[in-house]
């Protein structure tokens, strides 16, 4: 079966082309712009011998940059390798390395800090500066893409990949402190966005959904990107969060959905309190990413009027495993059940599974499973036995299924 993830754009467009699919600020792009800038990243990237299995890093921050330069790269079947503007000099030429990229998308604000790692890689023969504006600047090593965008064809032919493939490396902190690269296919991804769309949020495409959480980490990249963009809804982009400026855009632009992790609840919990904010228009808080203190759901319902969607999630899942899904579902403590298409169970020390409220080690399998890590066939067997994803953490589920986190397992 074929699947290429870039149809979580290139689909909208099609159906309805005009309709916003990203601002921030007062910079506003179609489904259509958004589309065909990707297509003209799909043929720079063409031009210089670039397509599938390769892989391309990208570090961008959130602004319209990253959908354009993410689904670009997929457009080709090139691998997206999506990595953290404050990374190091030194992980990145790990990663340059480890997975042997052929092209980097740099931000220009991050080319002082890790220009040098792109010049040591082997591999990566192709340095494309991302300048923040529309007007184009000659970098002192690697080239403008503007300049690059500039001449190249809005239109390229979607490489048809299969629903297997790799489709985005993600690197996360293994327990030994080496970074290691999950490897998540397209079917991983397009799936666990899909679920979150129709079965957990319910987006349609009114939904405005505000990405404060970097795009680079997979709990932004599914639940805010991926999903909004399967449903047709338009993606509100900050750079970094402000809390005032948060509010402002909820109230100017009527944002439906937003995002967060438990740090930026308390910042908006206890922002100016005197300072009144119109959001009603919010539907739903996503909280996920870390563990949340148990007063923080009363907290949220007493000053905004919501429900919080809680969640559980790895990177290595693709990244979302479970969720609350509304006030009258939500079990204190707990982060929800196993998604759709998704089984959780915990396991004893000697493999055999725990019964309920019967602590031990969360274990998964579904949908949303890495294929395993990049070049570590070690670590992807410690992690994946028996048909089962062992994530790490400590836990049990209660009668119903409900999943409780209660610590890390230790070697």
């Amino acid at each position: 079966m074929s699947l290429n993830l870039a149809d979580c754009i290139a689909i909208y467009a099609a159906k309805n082309p005009g309709k916003a699919a990203v601002f921030m600020d007062n910079i506003q792009m179609s489904y259509s712009e958004v589309d065909g800038a990707a297509q003209r990243v799909a043929n720079i990237l063409a031009a210089k011998g670039i397509g599938y299995g390769d892989r391309v890093a990208m570090i961008l921050p959130n602004t319209p940059h990253f959908p354009i330069v993410y689904f670009g790269i997929l457009y080709t079947g090139a691998t997206v390798v999506a990595l953290n503007p404050l990374a190091s000099e030194h992980e990145l030429s790990h990663i340059l390395a480890d997975t042997q990229a052929k092209a980097l998308f740099l931000w220009q604000d991050c080319v002082p800090n890790i220009g040098n790692a792109v010049g040591n890689s082997p591999t990566c023969e192709h340095l494309v500066v991302v300048e923040p504006k529309m007007e184009p600047e000659v970098p002192e090593s690697g080239e403008s893409f503007v300049l690059l965008m500039a001449g190249a064809s809005p239109s390229f032919e979607m490489y048809q990949t299969m629903a297997d493939d790799i489709a985005v490396i993600l690197y996360t902190a293994a327990s030994d402190g080496k970074a290691k690269g999950a490897q998540l296919t397209h079917f991983n991804l397009f799936q666990n966005a899909n679920v979150i769309a129709e079965r957990v949020l319910n987006f349609d495409e009114n939904d405005v959904c505000m990405s404060v959480l970097p795009l680079f980490h997979g709990f932004g990249q599914t639940a805010m990107m991926n999903a909004c963009f399967i449903a047709g809804g338009t993606i509100a982009l900050f750079p970094r969060f402000d809390a005032a400026k948060v509010f402002d855009c909820i109230e100017k632009r009527k944002v439906t959905r937003l995002a967060v992790v438990p740090t930026m609840v308390h910042f908006m919990l206890h922002f100016k309190k005197g300072i009144k904010f119109d959001l009603s228009s919010i539907k739903t808080f996503v909280v996920g990413g870390a563990a949340m203190d148990t007063k923080l759901p009363a907290a949220i319902a007493e000053r905004f009027g919501v429900d919080i969607v809680q969640g559980y999630g790895l990177t290595e899942t693709s990244p979302v495993v479970s969720t609350n899904r509304n006030a009258l579902e939500n079990r204190l403590g707990s982060v929800g059940k196993a998604l759709w298409g998704c089984t959780a169970a915990i396991r004893n020390e000697d493999g055999s599974f725990a019964g309920p409220n019967e602590e031990g080690e969360v274990v998964l399998k579904g949908h949303n499973i890495m294929t395993g890590y990049l070049n570590d066939p070690e670590g992807t067997a410690k992690v994946m036995r028996d048909g089962w994803f062992h994530t790490g953490d400590l836990g049990y589920l209660d009668e119903d299924g409900y999943i409780f986190l209660t610590g890390v397992k230790k070697d």
